[in-house]
């Protein structure tokens, strides 16, 4: 039974913007955390150069800086910390784990209590199922909440597509 998802349409006016995704609470810990990085940063000999008063790098081979001027993270640094808890709860562990993990082909096994078995690959899948966007709200224990999208498709049409039994 399809349900009426324009009732429960969220206005896009409604989706938190990034900018605001951080809890009140997170600002005030990171801002804390900031502060006492630089007051003990400044307490390190040599931390400022002396002729020019600034530490900010000064590599002119990155081509890719922000607004004060310091160069963009490399790739060795943006693609080397991750949260994948399946490989280690090491942040700085994960790259090294995962150097050889095989991604592709990916697919879904559905077998089991369903009268029409099926594995689908990832194109499969994108073929098979319209994606959709929706709104959602999420709300954390931790104590943020945001609106965002998400993009994918009803689990409903998949559950269709395998015939569930009736002792699943």
């Amino acid at each position: 039974m399809d349900k009426d998802y324009q009732s429960l349409k969220i206005d896009r006016s409604e989706i938190t913007p990034k900018s605001l995704y951080l809890s009140r609470r997170d600002f005030m810990r990171s801002a804390a955390l900031t502060a006492g990085a630089v007051a003990l940063a400044a307490c390190v000999p040599g931390a400022i150069d002396p002729n020019t008063g600034s530490n900010a790098p000064t590599d002119p081979s990155n081509a890719y800086m922000d607004e004060l001027g310091n160069p963009a993270n490399s790739i060795q640094q943006t693609t080397n910390y991750n949260n994948y808890y399946e490989f280690t709860t090491n942040p700085q562990g994960v790259a090294r784990l995962a150097a050889n993990f095989p991604t592709s082909p990916w697919g879904v096994n559905v077998y089991g209590l369903v009268n029409n078995p099926k594995t689908f690959t990832v194109d499969d899948l994108n073929q098979l199922f319209t994606p959709e966007e929706r709104i959602y709200r999420m709300r954390c224990v931790e104590g943020w909440s945001l609106v965002i999208p998400w993009l994918g498709f009803p689990l409903s049409k998949l559950l269709e597509a395998v015939e569930p039994t009736s002792e699943a």
